[in-house]
């Protein structure tokens, strides 16, 4: 079944007209030879024209696809040059143009020929020498969040003493996954070798910045923006500089070695309003029964030496004819635990066929199994980020995994770098709850519960319903 995912309609179709076309078109040359050879002038000219028929038919139904596919492949190669499709035009020009001046001795054809030649052959060391001797450098920010531009300094060099660079494409290649999505179900229908060849996973390239103009001995640097669609990691693998300078007629590259860095893309934020609308401001502030510095008043006394004289009340003053003062409780600190659940019914799963998710990699596009789950990590990672902003105590439970209650910044980021790499687990509705998750959930503590979960029944107990928030998506 995995085997016939590979391949649609569309596939086999293509692949039978191609053959066809391509037998049909041996067959017919070998029928115009063999009309030639026996002197039938009205067969050698219908099998001609036939012949041109099938030649237009190779053109538009064998050509495209196998040009596609080896301009993904070459992609993926470290090539110093591909032809642009400007390149490619010029090319079958070339080709047409030299065969006619060839068969027709036309010196004007051989001019002309000679000025495409001329421009192909100076457009392809312009643009070579365009690309040497340049350096790069990308500064990345420390924290990435997905859907949100993201700056980033790009830094070019030019070291050549005398010609200056133009029009130069800087790019990163990186890979989202060490092995591809699909790599397990084409283990189990391929053998080893082509599984493991097929199941790593492409490297994909994010175009970063586009500079005109670099001058010699100089460097240019540029504040760019990109944006990461999606949560989760891209581990920055080199560099690439293009250019297409003068004529547009070959892309040429030059990939440049870079330190191996692991960029986490945190989950889209959301305004904390949108995803707990019915919170209270003062959701995880714990009253403690001993005097402080906080708003709830705890007791009234007599005023003493050295009180604050704002702390008077001057109603109960004059009803009692003392000086009185109000006495505060103390607050502890926030504590705030936020659960994500993982859990998403089954039939709730996006389906893709192998073909689907082989090629939907090869572009460079990331599968999202579950927008439902994707809604919920943002969801929590609001709450994490609002909390974090107010200097709570704040914990991630993930699942049956509880993290360590701390403050900071570097332990916020650790949580929204869990959520980042949190994947949905699907589940059938009726399926047994999952034990580490209810003892989770059903456990005591002194903090304010944030539950996250797309299915809110199952085995919870009154006391942790009355403990916990429950935020649905």
């Amino acid at each position: 079944r995995n085997l016939a995912q590979l391949f649609s309609l569309r596939d086999l179709r293509n692949a039978l007209m191609g053959v066809s076309v391509v037998v049909g078109g041996i067959g017919l040359s070998g029928l115009t030879l063999y009309a030639h050879q026996t002197g039938n002038i009205r067969l050698a000219g219908i099998s001609a024209g036939v012949s041109l028929v099938f030649v237009l038919l190779i053109l538009i139904f064998v050509v495209p696809p196998l040009a596609r596919n080896a301009s993904r492949e070459a992609s993926q190669m470290n090539l110093p040059f591909e032809f642009t499709t400007g390149g490619a035009v010029m090319l079958v020009l070339l080709t047409v143009v030299g065969f006619s001046a060839w068969n027709t001795g036309n010196n004007l054809l051989f001019l002309v020929l000679s000025f495409l030649m001329a421009g192909m052959i100076v457009g392809f060391f312009a643009g070579s020498i365009c690309l040497k001797r340049l350096d790069v450098k990308m500064r990345f920010p420390e924290t990435i969040f997905a859907g949100e531009p993201t700056p980033i300094l790009v830094s070019v060099t030019n070291r050549k003493r005398i010609f200056p660079s133009f029009s130069v494409v800087a790019e990163v290649r990186g890979k989202e996954h060490e092995r591809s999505i699909a790599a397990d179900e084409l283990a189990s229908i391929l053998p080893r070798r082509l599984a493991e060849r097929l199941g790593r996973a492409p490297m994909i390239r994010k175009t970063l910045d586009h500079i005109v103009y670099i001058p010699r001995h100089e460097t240019v640097e540029n504040r760019s923006e990109h944006i990461f669609p999606n949560r989760g990691r891209f581990v920055i693998k080199d560099f690439e500089l293009s250019t297409r300078f003068p004529f547009g007629f070959f892309r040429h590259r030059r990939r440049l070695p870079a330190r191996e860095t692991e960029l986490i893309v945190f989950p889209k934020q959301i305004p904390f309003f949108e995803s707990a609308d019915d919170i209270p401001l003062d959701a995880g502030k714990l009253v403690a029964n001993k005097r402080g510095m906080g708003q709830d008043l705890l007791a009234l006394r007599d005023y003493q030496p050295n009180d604050d004289l704002r702390r008077i009340d001057w109603k109960a003053t004059a009803r009692s004819r003392r000086l009185t003062v109000r006495e505060f409780a103390a607050e502890d600190e926030k504590r705030i635990t936020v659960i994500l659940d993982t859990m998403i019914p089954k039939d709730e799963e996006v389906s893709l066929s192998l073909r689907e998710k082989i090629s939907a990699e090869q572009r460079g596009k990331t599968v999202v199994l579950s927008e439902r789950f994707e809604e919920g990590a943002r969801i929590a990672a609001s709450i994490l980020l609002h909390f974090a902003e107010e200097q709570a105590e704040l914990r991630l439970v993930i699942d049956g995994e509880a993290g360590e209650f701390g403050v900071g910044r570097v332990h916020l980021y650790e949580m929204l770098k869990l959520i980042s790499f949190a994947e949905p687990n699907f589940r059938k509705i009726s399926a047994e709850p999952v034990t580490d998750r209810l003892r989770i959930l059903n456990e005591p503590d002194d903090s304010h519960r944030f539950f996250v979960t797309a299915n809110a029944d199952n085995g919870l107990s009154p006391d942790a319903l009355e403990r916990l928030k429950i935020i649905g998506f």
